[in-house]
C-alpha cells in the first residue's frame, strides 16, 4: 500500500493529523508548454526534455511530495528506470490537457473557454501508472459545462474499466464567469458537489482539488461529505513566497487536505526546499512568516539567490489572503 492511500483512509475515517496532509508536486508543462516547458540554460537556450526531469529525480528521491505528477512521456522514462520502486511516492499522470492549458509561444488559446482533451489513451497510462489527474473547469454557460461533464462521464467509464483511479482538478477559468449575485466560490461550490452527487463510489475520484476562495468556501466544501468527497487546493499562482504558503495555512485550517504545487504556476529558487518549506506549515504547524524565514536560510545554505529578498518576500500581496491572516493566526 502506498503512504497515499494511508492517508486517504485516515482522512476518510476522520482521523486526519498534520502528518495526513497529501502534497503533490506537478511537473506537466511539456503539455502545456512544448518546447519551452524547461526554461532556459545559462547560455539562453531551450533546456531539453531530459534536463527538464531532473527536477522530478530530486523531489522524487527528497521523499517530501507524495504525488508526482507528470506527462506520459516523462512517467514512461521514470518506470523504465524504476525510480518509484525505490521510492514510496505515487506516480501520477496528467489525463487532461484541454485547451486552456496549451500555453505555446503565439497561442490564443488560453483567451478562450476550454474545450476538453486527452491526448494520453488510458490503456497505455495504466502500464506506468494506476493514478491520474482529471482536470476541467466550470463557465456558468449550459453548452460549455454539458460538454465538460459529458466527456468527464465518458473518462470514468473507460477509466474505471481499465481500473486506473484518478483525482480531479476544478480550476477558476481564465477567463470572467458570472454568476451574477453570487460569489464565484459559492457558485462552484454548488456546481461541482452536484456533480459529485450521481457519482458511484467506483468511479469516484479519489480527492478534489480547487482554487482557495477563501475560509467560507473552503470550510463548505470540506463539511459538505467528508466520509466520501475529500477536498484540497489547486496550484498556486501569484505573489509572494508569504503569499503562496499562507493560502496553504489558511486552506489547511478550514479543510484542505491536499494541495499541488508546481513551478509553472508559481515561481520558486528550488522545488524541494519549497516543498520542505510547505511541510514545516502543515506538519510542523509553522506560520508562513516562520516558514518563509526558513525557506530563505535553506537557500542560503545551499548557495542560492533569492527571487526576491526576505523583508519583500515576507509581504503577503493578496488581498483576500491579507483579509483572513489574522482569522487564521
Amino acid at each position: 500500500m502506498r503512504r497515499i492511500d494511508e492517508k486517504l483512509a485516515k482522512i476518510a475515517r476522520g482521523r486526519y493529523g498534520p502528518r495526513d496532509f497529501i502534497l503533490t508536486f506537478c511537473k506537466d508543462a511539456d503539455l502545456m508548454r512544448g518546447c519551452s516547458a524547461a526554461g532556459r540554460d545559462e547560455a539562453g537556450r531551450l533546456r531539453n526534455a531530459p534536463a527538464y526531469r531532473a527536477d522530478m529525480r530530486r523531489v522524487i528521491e527528497s521523499d517530501l511530495a507524495d504525488i508526482v505528477l507528470t506527462s506520459l512521456g516523462s512517467a514512461e522514462v521514470f518506470s523504465e528506470e524504476g525510480i518509484y520502486s525505490r521510492s514510496n511516492v505515487t506516480p501520477a499522470v496528467r489525463l487532461t490537457d484541454n485547451t486552456d492549458i496549451w500555453l505555446v509561444r503565439g497561442g490564443r488559446y488560453v483567451q478562450f473557454p476550454a474545450m476538453p482533451f486527452r491526448s494520453s489513451r488510458l490503456e497505455n497510462v495504466r502500464p506506468v501508472a494506476n493514478l491520474g489527474l482529471y482536470a476541467l473547469s466550470f463557465y456558468n454557460d449550459i453548452d460549455i459545462d454539458h460538454a465538460t461533464l459529458s466527456a468527464y462521464a465518458d473518462f470514468r467509464q473507460m477509466a474505471a474499466s481499465v481500473g486506473l483511479r484518478h483525482f480531479l482538478r476544478v480550476g477558476d477559468p481564465p477567463i470572467p464567469v458570472d454568476s451574477g449575485e453570487e460569489e464565484y466560490g459559492g457558485y462552484r461550490n454548488d456546481i461541482l458537489t452536484r456533480s459529485l452527487a450521481g457519482i458511484a463510489g467506483k468511479e469516484r475520484p479519489l480527492f478534489v482539488e480547487v482554487g482557495y476562495h477563501g475560509p467560507r468556501a473552503m470550510e463548505e466544501l470540506a463539511d459538505w461529505d467528508p466520509a466520501r468527497v475529500i477536498f484540497g487546493l489547486t496550484g498556486f499562482k501569484e505573489g509572494t513566497t508569504r503569499d503562496c504558503l499562507e493560502r496553504l495555512a489558511q486552506g489547511e485550517r478550514y479543510g484542505a487536505r491536499t494541495a499541488s504545487f508546481s513551478r509553472v504556476e508559481f515561481e520558486c529558487e528550488d522545488p524541494v526546499l519549497m516543498m520542505r518549506a510547505m511541510r514545516h506549515v502543515v506538519r510542523e504547524g509553522m506560520s508562513s512568516q516562520e516558514a518563509v524565514q526558513a525557506y530563505h536560510a535553506d537557500l542560503g545554505v545551499a548557495g542560492l539567490t533569492p527571487l526576491r529578498p526576505l523583508q519583500e518576500d515576507l509581504e503577503l500581496t493578496v488581498p483576500l489572503l491579507s483579509r483572513n491572516h489574522s482569522r487564521a493566526a
